[in-house]
Order: C-alpha cells, then sequence, then structure tokens
C-alpha cells in the first residue's frame, strides 16, 4: 500500500511539471522591435553643406592622395537643431588630378570628404563630395560623382592663332606688297597654331578661401549627445 502511494505522488508531480512546460511551448515568443534612439540625430542624403577650403589646390601641383581641408561657413539646421555648425572642419583627400594636354584634354581635379571634426573634437566619418564651386572662375562640374573641370580654352587658341596671322600679314604686306602679306599670313598663322601646341592648357586652380558645396551623399547619424542644443 506504502509503495502504490509513493507511485501516485510521483506520477503527479511529474503531470505538474509537465502541464507548465507545454502552456510555455504554446506561448509565442516575443518579438523585439527595434526602435530608433532617441539620442539620436541624422544629416539626410542629398543635404548640401557650403565650405570654404583652408588651402589652395591646381592640377599642377597637387597629388591623387593628397589631404584636403575645409571648414564649413554656414550652419546646417533640421527642425530648429543644428546639426552642422558653422566653424566645423571638414576633411578629404584627392582622388584623381589630371592636368590639361597640350592639343585636347582639359585639367580636372575629383576630390572626396570623409571627415566631419566639430569644434568640441566631435569627430564623424561622411561620405562627401563636391556639388559646386561658386567661388572659382572659369570651372565646370563634371559627371555625378563632382569632378571640377577647368573650361575649354578653343576660342583662346583660336585668338592666338589670328592675332598672330595678323601680325604676319602685317609685317609681310610692309616687306613685299601684297605677295608677302600673304606670306607673312601664312608664316605667322603656322606660328600661332606651334604655339598653341606647345602650350599646355590652363591649370584648375582654388585657391586658399575658395567656397566649395558639400553634399551629403548618405545619412549621417549623430550623437545628440556630443552636438550643442540650442540656447532658448
Amino acid at each position: 500500500m506504502r509503495i502504490l502511494m509513493i507511485v501516485f505522488l510521483l506520477a503527479g508531480l511529474a503531470v505538474a511539471q509537465a502541464v507548465p512546460s507545454a502552456a510555455a511551448a504554446d506561448t509565442p515568443a516575443k518579438t523585439t522591435v527595434p526602435t530608433a534612439s532617441s539620442n539620436q540625430l541624422l544629416i539626410p542624403a542629398g543635404t548640401k553643406v557650403p565650405i570654404a577650403l583652408k588651402h589652395a589646390i591646381s592640377t599642377k601641383s597637387s597629388k591623387e592622395g593628397q589631404s584636403v581641408y575645409a571648414e564649413t561657413t554656414f550652419p546646417v539646421v533640421l527642425n530648429d537643431r543644428v546639426l552642422v555648425p558653422a566653424g566645423t572642419y571638414v576633411q578629404g583627400k584627392i582622388s584623381h588630378v589630371q592636368r590639361a594636354g597640350h592639343v585636347k584634354g582639359r585639367a580636372e581635379v575629383l576630390m572626396h570628404f570623409t571627415t566631419l571634426i566639430y569644434p568640441s573634437g566631435y569627430t564623424v566619418v561622411l561620405p562627401g563630395s563636391v556639388e559646386n564651386v561658386p567661388g572659382a572662375d572659369k570651372t565646370s562640374m563634371k559627371g555625378d560623382e563632382g569632378t571640377i573641370r577647368q573650361d575649354s580654352q578653343t576660342g583662346e587658341k583660336v585668338g592666338t592663332v589670328a592675332t598672330a596671322a595678323g601680325t604676319g600679314a602685317v609685317i609681310g604686306g610692309l616687306s613685299h606688297g601684297v605677295k608677302g602679306g600673304l606670306i607673312g599670313a601664312g608664316i605667322g598663322g603656322a606660328v600661332g597654331s606651334a604655339v598653341g601646341l606647345l602650350t599646355r592648357g590652363n591649370d584648375v586652380k582654388l585657391d586658399a578661401g575658395t567656397t566649395l558645396e558639400m553634399v551629403i551623399q548618405r545619412e549621417v547619424p549623430l550623437d545628440a549627445g556630443r552636438i550643442p542644443a540650442p540656447v532658448r
């Protein structure tokens, strides 16, 4: 009889342990949905940031891989919050340099920006490129990557040939009349063409202080705790 009671007691304990386990198995697991941190700000992709170069860049002397240093000239504000204050340092590098050719090919320089350094020392990695160069004369943008290209000098070279031809015609005419003028024009034109072939096109020159427009290529997260809140 005692043995039988012990068997029933053990069986009851086994059933009691099995029921919670089965109930737990039938209960669906809770899914944790990630939420955006309230302590995080975002610089949206496509944001344009006005900057000024801290040093000169020229296709005559600059090299690929050379560092580029600039500084923001106007704050970037979103929803009444300053994301990038004026005076923030911008660092990057030159990705490509091409000097102008003697016959064809214009001078080009391509740079990419990689880092923001806030006045507090807070550093943020970013992908940035040149969108526009309002502070540089006789330059234009080429392609989607932000290549800065020197304007064409075809008109200038044609003017050089024409000037040389006209000078040759005058000298030839004074010396030998009409026939001499024609010969002089031909010689002058040839000299002008030779000068054009021997002379390189103009280099891209961006002096210190030249204003550029940088565009942020993808959204950049910021630690709100490292960005000073606006004073109200």
